[in-house]
């Protein structure tokens, strides 16, 4: 699974959360039209209510790319 789809699904289900680099909150939608298509091609997993993590060129994950928060 890659980034892009990740936040697609997110998107498609209207989910009520935000995406936290650390610096920003953002939108899954803003996210897709932000960010580069070699960024949104990376493989990524989302562990549910905690981040989305790369994945590694060896298959483990990677750094925290997002945490997830809640729509206040």
């Amino acid at each position: 699974m890659t980034l892009k789809d990740i936040l697609t699904d997110i998107t498609d289900k209207n989910a009520p959360i935000l995406l936290s680099d650390g610096n920003n909150d953002w939108n899954a939608n803003d996210l897709l039209g932000e960010l580069s298509e070699p960024m949104l091609k990376r493989a990524a997993h989302m562990q549910t209510g905690l981040y989305i993590a790369e994945i590694n060129d060896g298959g483990y994950l990677g750094r925290i790319l997002y945490r997830l928060k809640d729509k206040a």
